[in-house]
């Protein structure tokens, strides 16, 4: 019975991970790109209808981008691709709703302009769609997450992380992923992604009828605490306009965040900084400056009492100060820590133990394993054996081979 259940567990686990779900960003260049071109065009065959059709977009493409005249043959060494939003091809009839992209360093010195730089953090994009009472990111393909991938980001300011949904994607980013607070939880998630903070663009659709028109609400939303920036609506004709719906909620969407960044909202939430060297709570910092003066006067008040340590002398009236030696420092020393994390809580209790151990300075999480074991390296002024005496006094079971602890509860 159990290896059936454990067989059935692992099928499900490979299922979740395995199949047709990743989409994996189709633009993510700097070029110029305009889409939404309709064309409405006959010729001699299907073929030559096409044909006309794509110069025809490319001749309304290059107006909309602000283009001089120029003839239609330096005009197409200037287009880098056709992109094709919708089609419909006939004997003789071409009819189709394009995106044109140009290359921005040959289109440059027609157009006098040159490339936005970014100026933001990397951030994670988490894309949540919620239709009929259900909440998807990467579990299955969805058209918001199409959308997404579809976006070119190039002339964005905003520097999007966007992950395929292959793999693990559609473990790790679920909707709960984005309600959790853990910060060591989303510090772990976001260096896997070599993203500073995340940002959750959030899509409800709301279908009237089969076939019908659809509403969509859609929520700007950042950080680990999922603030809201801001929340519009649009709404799509039929199943067929949907998609351009959403492409254009994606535009928004980016508009918004850049606004924010332009505002000095979307910065990387400073308790996501590994390092620890982000900015703190003024409050919080003050308390923790009182704390460190009570203690100081403490451990004088000791020395004086037991005799030790120097009288300096003092002002008249005021009791006198003890100058107390600093203890030496002992060099910090890499250790390897092996813990189980079977989950979320159990990882974030043992990071939290470790962290509070005497002697440990800092700590990075490595490698993570929900359900079974994760890897950190820990900063510690002394030996491995000092570090695994020091963890087996606050509870943990700690096995030792050389550099390398393994701990557990």
């Amino acid at each position: 019975m159990a290896l059936g259940l454990l067989g059935a567990g692992y099928a499900f686990v490979l299922a979740q991970v395995t199949g047709e779900r990743g989409i994996a960003p189709t633009a993510s260049t700097s070029d110029i790109e305009i889409r939404g071109i309709q064309v409405d065009v006959t010729g001699k065959s299907a073929q030559d209808a096409r044909e006309k059709g794509w110069r025809e977009a490319q001749r309304a493409a290059w107006e909309r981008a602000g283009g001089p005249s120029i003839s239609d043959g330096q005009l197409a060494g200037l287009v880098s691709s056709i992109v094709i939003q919708r089609e419909q091809l006939g004997p003789r009839r071409y009819i189709a709703t394009l995106g044109v992209i140009f290359d921005r360093q040959r289109a440059s010195p027609f157009l006098g302009g040159r490339t936005q730089t970014r100026s933001s953090a990397p951030m994670l994009v988490v894309p949540v769609m919620a239709t009929a009472g259900a909440y998807t990111v990467f579990e299955v393909r969805n058209p918001w997450q199409r959308a997404w991938a579809e976006f070119n980001p190039g002339t964005s300011r905003i520097d999007y992380v966007r992950p395929s949904g292959a793999g693990g994607d559609s473990l790790l980013l679920t909707f709960g992923q984005t309600g959790r607070r853990s910060r060591t939880w989303w510090r772990s998630t976001l260096d896997q992604y070599n993203a500073a903070d995340v940002l959750i663009p959030a899509a409800r659709l709301e279908h009237q009828f089969p076939g019908g028109p659809i509403t969509g609400t859609f929520t700007a939303r950042y950080g680990p605490d999922s603030r809201v920036l801001e929340t519009f609506t649009l709404t799509a004709d039929s199943q067929n306009a949907l998609q351009d719906m959403l492409g254009e909620a994606v535009a928004r969407m980016d508009a918004i965040f850049e606004r924010a960044l332009a505002d000095g909202k979307l910065r990387p939430d400073p308790t996501l900084s590994v390092s620890g060297l982000g900015e703190v709570d003024p409050a919080l910092q003050r308390l923790i400056d009182i704390g460190r003066a009570i203690q100081q006067r403490e451990e004088a008040a000791a020395l004086a009492a037991s005799g030790e340590g120097a009288p300096v002398a003092s002002q008249e009236g005021q009791p006198p100060v003890v100058e107390t030696p600093e203890p030496p420092q002992v060099p910090a020393r890499s250790v390897v820590v092996q813990f189980a994390s079977p989950n979320a809580s159990a990882f974030d209790a043992a990071l939290s133990s470790v962290r509070a151990t005497p002697g440990v300075r800092a700590l990075a999480v490595t490698s993570t394993a929900i359900g079974g074991s994760s890897v950190m390296t820990v900063s510690f002024g002394g030996t491995p054996e000092q570090l695994a005496e020091a963890l087996r006094a606050r509870g943990f079971t700690v096995n030792q081979s050389g550099r390398t602890l393994a701990i557990s509860r």
